[in-house]
C-alpha cells in the first residue's frame, strides 16, 4: 500500500517558497484509488475561484472495483484550508511569478487524505542545471562514503 505520493517534477521546475497541508474533498472511490497509489501529478496546479482554492489536473485513476458510481479521473477538487491561510495565499498569488502546486498526496495518522501544496516560483534553465549538478555531487559523495 502506497501511503505517500510525491511530485518530484515540482522540485525540479520550481523554487518552493512555502508549504501548506490542506484537506481535499474526495469521493469514496477516489480515496480507494489513492490508497492503491494511483495518483499522477502531471499538469496539476491550484487556482482561486471565489476565494476558494481548487486543485485542477490531478489524475486519480478510476477504482478497479468501482461500479457505475465510479469517479471521473480528472476533475477539479476543492482544497480545504482555514481563512487566514487562504487569504495569505491569495495575496501571494497576485504577485507576479508565484503559483501554487501540489507537492505530495498522503494519508495522515487519522487515515484522512491530505495534500501538501507549495507556494512556488518557476526556475530558470540555469537554475535547473544547478539542481542537476548538486544532485549529482550528492550522489557521488554518498557513493564514496559507502
Amino acid at each position: 500500500m502506497a501511503s505517500e505520493m510525491n511530485n518530484r517534477q515540482a522540485y525540479y521546475n520550481y523554487h518552493i517558497e512555502d508549504k501548506y497541508v490542506a484537506g481535499i474533498v474526495l469521493l469514496g472511490t477516489e480515496v480507494k484509488s489513492i490508497r492503491d497509489g494511483k495518483v499522477s501529478f502531471n499538469d496539476a496546479f491550484c487556482l482561486f475561484e471565489d476565494h476558494e482554492l481548487w486543485l485542477r489536473g490531478l489524475y486519480i485513476a478510476e477504482y478497479a472495483m468501482g461500479t457505475t458510481n465510479n469517479h471521473i479521473a480528472v476533475h477539479d477538487r476543492k482544497l480545504l484550508l482555514n481563512k487566514r491561510e487562504l487569504s495569505k495565499l491569495e495575496a501571494k498569488m497576485k504577485e507576479r511569478g508565484f503559483t501554487i502546486i501540489p507537492l505530495k498526496v498522503f494519508l495522515n495518522e487519522k487515515n484522512l487524505v491530505k495534500v501538501e501544496i507549495g507556494l512556488a516560483r518557476g526556475k530558470k534553465i540555469h537554475d535547473k542545471r544547478e539542481s542537476i549538478k548538486s544532485r549529482d555531487t550528492e550522489r557521488e559523495i554518498k557513493r564514496y562514503l559507502k
